[in-house]
């Protein structure tokens, strides 16, 4: 699950990315606006955590840029603005959901939760498949009821997959869900993951397509 954060405060970013990575989220991180709206426009996210108050170009407009393009990316605004006007003029530039500073990250968590739960449209954000059951709340797999142990990347990556039954996922995607800007991976790391979720879980589950990526099927 690939999160962006947008906040120029360097101490409240740096918190907010650790505690979100604890969480399982690759997150990425940029200080200002403008490069907000180029990542936005080029790259796929999940989430985005945004800021209003940014320097090159204010959070607002980096609202109304990424909804003018068609996206429905998931947005939390996170800023210092608590006037009534303030929050009305964030959701209606696009926003999901509104969180005032201070914060304590485990609402900011909640929250995110809740997004992805509307967003993919589901009453729970725990996802069931083919006996596979995986809890986002808890970090946990389990499957035919019995816990399989996940590496973090082992779980994001499940989790992407299992998220969008019957897509292709390509090579590109899964790895920029895995990876981060900062982060390097082998070129063959993708594979190696998904062949240790093959044994852990069964090897059906994730097809090969070949020259693109991987498939989950959707259950009939």
């Amino acid at each position: 699950m690939r999160l962006l954060l947008v906040e120029d405060d360097k101490a409240l970013g740096e918190g907010v990315r650790l505690g979100l990575r604890q969480e399982g989220y690759t997150v990425d991180w940029l200080e200002d606006g403008a490069s907000a709206v180029h990542a936005l426009l080029s790259e796929s996210f999940d989430l985005l955590v945004l800021d209003l108050g940014l320097p090159r170009l204010d959070g607002i407009q980096v609202l109304q840029q990424l909804r003018k393009s068609g996206s429905a990316l998931p947005v939390l605004v996170l800023t210092a603005r608590d006037a009534t006007e303030d929050r009305i003029a964030g959701l209606d530039a696009g926003a999901d959901d509104y969180l005032i500073k201070p914060f304590d990250l485990d609402e900011l968590k909640a929250r995110l939760r809740a997004l992805l739960r509307r967003s993919a449209g589901r009453a729970q954000l725990r996802i069931e498949h083919a006996g596979v059951c995986l809890d986002p709340a808890s970090q946990q797999v389990t499957y035919q009821g019995k816990a399989v142990p996940m590496t973090p990347k082992e779980y994001l990556l499940l989790h992407e997959l299992l998220s969008q039954p019957g897509k292709v996922l390509t090579r590109e995607r899964l790895a920029q869900s895995l990876y981060g800007w900062d982060e390097e991976a082998e070129s063959n790391t993708l594979e190696v993951h998904i062949h240790h979720l093959r044994k852990k879980l069964f090897s059906q589950l994730i097809r090969t397509v070949r020259g693109v990526g991987y498939l989950v099927e959707e259950q009939a």
